[in-house]
């Protein structure tokens, strides 16, 4: 009987398969009203932005609570589109958060579901977008954003199937645009992006010129498979002036009835049409767009329906009278449609759209930075939520933990939102994000936790996780006399890690591997700045160091810390006036060390390869510029603006005493600039980078002028032709030269230092053909290279003036009745040329993919043999690793008992003459737990088979066809698990199903 009832759900088409239902509904290209050859077609696209998060928190804005601040109650949004749709079968309505639609269609009844079905499937109603939220594309790193699109899309597929798939990227409200974006549209299937906001100057000479429509070129390595058609949108988002037709618009409605003394249609019509002209004039095809909404409207859609209808009425009426243009309500997906059409031919564009500067002195720049704790917070969920699903797959059961995982996804997603990671929301939505992921974390630890025990057998007591560990904080670690740390390796090849685990005295501690052997430790104490921080708790006054080796990929070590009152340590430490060897490297040695200048803490000399370098690392801040936002001059410096007043000034003192610790693990200096400005500088054994742990905050206020902290390093006489590189996305790396755009003209830089500064969401690099020059950071944050042979970071910002777009907060961080502290960590790589992009590469991997620590206590009286004969303290989830330029990106419970599997290449062409190299695969027989027994491949969101997936072709200036070939395997389905190929910055997305591998 369930069989039978499962082949009639399938007939009908409404069976959930891995890639969502099966629909044949008239939705899509096909549901486009139809456009008039030798006419300005204008197409009409009632819309609503609906922010997740901003001046309001997220249920603030969906209940439409606190409107105090703003008037919006996106709830009600929905139920009013629904009924004003339903009126008059011409209208459409586009919709672009899946987070707030799928909080309302979740309390609603089948009768009004079943409605929404019907126009989702007639194409009244169209996802666009589709992902949980519009996410920034600045600050937003490349898996975070595939997996908030992943799971927006399946949410959609899964309930309207191939009619809720969306076709067309809508980045409408985002503050600037990142060629990686635009090349993981291409890879979700997408036909072409819409956006707002560009360079003002840019956007200007591609309206003159008519280039305001182009192929963006967005991936050298995927080639024109990731060519993309992208639209920059004439009015930003907005409805023209004028014909804000919203309740929440000061406009009049239309009035048609020529009885009337409030007749206006004719002379309204006239202004639009006037509008109208304009605007196509700007624009190569026949065909312009025009965005009828704003930031939460349609609460009341008919008003705004109503004078919708009369004006279209309208304008056509005019066409017998010779009139040469057509109104039709539309969507972005029949709007490209109908240029697609055209066959026309468009230019090319291969850089990004950002830095984004909407005046002459506003560069939104500042966001790059603005909440760096909130921004350390996201990347930190992305480890966990990584660890969960991995976990979650392994245990073979994952079905059982989705209710888990879930919070953790959709807080991921909402924190990806471009006034989320952007940190430009209100201080009170800042705090709810923080709750938000703070939520989600804690249910995906919960899962964690549960499936550790199971796998390793441990029952002595729970695992556990130490969140305030970047601040050296741990209850287990610092009160217990004996416990287990284990930690989880998430990256699919084997690593060493370095634990650091705060203790509370200088006891010597004993550290057991699973293999018994008592580890060699290292004992440095914490420097007096971080013992200080505000608000912080904690007894620890030292970290214990020991180096876990080899750690498994997808798998874990389990080590017993076991503490010996009866012995004391040493730390090594002592000052660098008092060092016996002046000649001496201070850490690492002379073929990769540094020496730190004893006349000034500022300056080093690198060795590298037994050459002496000069380096120079300084703490420096720019004065933040106040002023009232009158007029462009007078923008102040907020959290989206960077506007500096004046040159950057030094914070440190050129003479600090520093504190050296040398041990058998690392070796550390340890300096103070000032009360609220430290950093520790250090070198683990074997390690082809050096770590600098700033410190920074709380920033002074007793001057009421803003200060935007940098961290600058420098190499003399380092000849770089003002040229650096920056990450794009945590992805392919993209050429940066000051004071030049490749794709326009750029006349007005008159604020040049903001006007050079990019989002730096992995690394940022120097070369000068011989050598490469890198800092690599553990969060987002805006940089430059001002200088040849400079870099600088910002790592914090304090201001006391907003810059009135529209937060109407100044980024003023309070916590625990002061200013903010920031923790964070930076890297530094130097070499020969021909193999940085190695080391930068892997090193980006194992920071952005970090080991999860989790914590157990055991009772003093258990012995490792008792814990030995009962748990299993070392698991490896492959059984051998990948190489070392293939990354598992993805390994998460996916339909029916089936896993979405990703693989990713992580090098570029020619960064590498060995791992620049295409290469094959076996997955087979990869995993521990699991056997694969079949694979198919989806595009890159997993919500449509890669061999049923067409895609629109387009034609550059240079006539070359731009149409992405699909590869399809031999029977078009499945794919061959034993023979995976993957080319350089290549994803492959596959669902799995498998079996037990025992």
């Amino acid at each position: 009987m369930q069989l039978l009832i499962l082949f009639t759900l399938f007939l009908v088409g409404t069976f959930a398969g891995p890639c969502g239902n099966r629909n044949t509904g008239k939705c899509g290209y096909e549901s486009c009203h139809p456009i008039k050859d030798g006419y300005i077609n204008v197409h009409f696209v009632p819309h609503s932005h609906d922010d997740v998060g901003w001046l309001k928190t997220v249920d603030q804005y969906y209940y439409g609570t606190n409107n105090t601040i703003q008037l919006a109650a996106v709830q009600f949004i929905f139920d009013s589109v629904l009924e004003a749709l339903s009126k008059n079968p011409d209208r459409r309505f586009i919709y672009v958060e899946t987070a707030f639609f799928w909080k309302w269609w979740e309390k609603q009844n089948e009768e009004t579901q079943a409605a929404v079905k019907d126009l989702v499937s007639s194409g009244r109603l169209e996802f666009i977008g589709g992902a949980w939220s519009m996410n920034d594309e600045a600050n937003a790193n490349y898996i975070s954003i595939i997996d908030q699109f992943t799971w927006g899309l399946r949410k959609l597929n899964d309930t309207f199937g191939a009619c809720g798939r969306p076709h067309i990227g809508w980045q409408i409200d985002p503050f600037g645009h990142t060629r990686q974006m635009a090349a993981l549209f291409t890879l979700f299937g997408y036909d072409g992006l819409f956006f707002g906001r560009l360079d003002y100057e840019e956007k200007s000479q591609r309206l003159r010129n008519k280039t305001a429509e182009m192929i963006w070129q967005s991936s050298p390595n995927l080639g024109r498979s990731a060519d993309l058609f992208t639209h920059a949108l004439y009015n930003i988002y907005v409805s023209p002036k004028g014909y804000c037709f919203d309740i929440k618009c000061a406009e009049d409605p239309i009035v048609d009835d020529k009885e009337s003394p409030l007749y206006n249609v004719e002379w309204k019509g006239e202004g639009l049409i006037d509008w109208i002209n304009n605007q196509s004039s700007q624009y190569k095809t026949n065909n312009i767009i025009l965005t009828m909404g704003d930031d939460f409207q349609y609460t009341a859609a008919g008003i705004n329906f109503y004078s919708m209808d009369k004006i279209i009425k309208y304008i056509n009426s005019k066409q017998s009278s010779g009139s040469k243009i057509n109104a039709i309500y539309s969507t972005p997906s029949c709007y490209l449609k109908a240029v697609n059409d055209r066959n026309e031919t468009f230019p090319t564009k291969s850089d990004d759209f950002i830095p984004y500067k909407s005046d002459k002195h506003s560069y939104w720049t500042g966001f790059f930075t603005s909440r760096p704790t909130q921004k350390y917070y996201e990347r930190r969920g992305n480890n966990i939520l990584q660890t969960c699903k991995q976990l979650a797959v392994q245990s073979m059961e994952g079905f059982k933990y989705e209710s888990k995982i879930t919070p953790l996804r959709e807080a991921m997603g909402i924190m990806q939102h471009h006034d989320a990671i952007t940190g430009t929301a209100k201080q009170h939505v800042a705090n709810d994000y923080a709750r938000i992921l703070s939520n989600g974390i804690h249910e995906c630890v919960e899962a964690t936790s549960t499936i550790l025990s199971r796998i390793s057998g441990f029952t002595k007591s729970n695992y556990t996780t130490c969140p305030l560990m970047n601040i050296s904080a741990c209850a287990v670690s610092e009160q217990s006399d004996q416990f287990l740390v284990t930690i989880y390796n998430p990256l699919s090849r084997p690593i060493t890690e370095f634990a650091r685990l705060p203790i509370s005295d200088n006891d010597s501690y004993d550290v057991i591997d699973p293999q018994k052997k008592k580890l060699i430790t290292q004992i440095v104490p914490l420097p007096k700045s971080v013992i200080d921080i505000p608000g912080r708790v904690s007894s620890a006054v030292a970290e214990l160091i020991f180096e876990a080796t080899n750690l498994p990929p997808l798998g874990y070590k389990s080590f017993i810390v076991r503490k010996d009152p009866t012995k004391k340590t040493t730390n090594g430490t002592f000052t660098r006036s008092a060092q016996l060897e002046n000649n001496s490297v201070d850490i690492g040695d002379k073929w990769f060390g540094l020496k730190i200048n004893a006349q000034d803490s500022r300056r080093y000399t690198m060795y590298v390869d037994g050459q002496e370098i000069p380096l120079t690392q300084e703490f420096m801040y720019y004065k933040s510029m106040a002023g009232n936002n009158s007029e462009d001059v007078h923008r102040a410096s907020g959290a989206y603006i960077f506007r500096p007043n004046g040159s950057a000034s030094s914070i440190c003192d050129h003479l600090n005493e520093s504190k050296i610790f040398k041990g058998p693990l690392v070796q550390e200096i340890h300096t103070t600039c000032n009360n609220w400005t430290s950093q520790v500088v250090r070198k683990y054994k074997g390690d082809d980078h050096f770590e600098f742990e700033w410190l920074v905050g709380p920033i002074p206020d007793n001057d009421n002028i803003g200060k935007e902290v940098i961290s600058r390093f420098k190499l003399s006489n380092y000849h770089n032709d003002k040229t650096f590189y920056t990450d794009s996305n945590g992805r392919e790396m993209l050429k940066r030269v000051l004071n030049y755009r490749s794709s326009f003209d750029l006349k007005e830089n008159v604020e040049n230092i903001s006007g050079n500064y990019y989002p730096i969401n992995s690394q940022i690099m120097l070369t000068d053909g011989r050598t490469r020059f890198a800092v690599l950071n553990d969060r987002a944050q805006g940089g430059s290279s001002l200088d040849d042979g400079e870099l600088e970071l910002m790592v914090h910002r304090r201001m006391f003036f907003d810059d009135d777009f529209g937060v109407g907060e100044a980024l003023n961080e309070p916590a625990y009745g002061t200013g903010l502290v920031v923790r964070g960590q930076h890297y530094l790589t130097f070499g020969s040329a021909d193999n940085q992009f190695a080391v930068q590469r892997l090193l980006a991997q194992k920071k952005l993919i970090r080991p999860q620590y989790l914590f157990s206590k055991i009772s003093p009286a258990v012995s490792y043999e008792e814990i030995k004969s009962t748990t299993t303290l070392e698991f490896s989830g492959m059984k051998n690793a990948l190489p070392d330029n293939v990354q598992l990106l993805t390994l998460e419970p996916w339909k029916e008992g089936t896993v979405l599997l990703r693989l990713e290449h992580i090098f570029e062409y020619n960064e590498d003459k060995n791992l620049s190299k295409p290469v094959v695969i076996n997955v087979q027989d990869l995993f521990t737990k699991f056997r694969i027994v079949s694979l198919r491949e989806t595009i890159l969101g997993g919500n449509q088979w890669l061999s049923q997936h067409t895609k629109l072709s387009w034609r550059t200036e240079d006539n070359t066809i731009v149409k992405e070939e699909i590869p399809i395997s031999n029977n078009g389905e499945t794919t061959d698990p034993k023979h995976i190929s993957l080319t350089p910055m290549q994803i492959r997305t596959l669902v799995a199903e498998i079996v037990p591998a025992y």
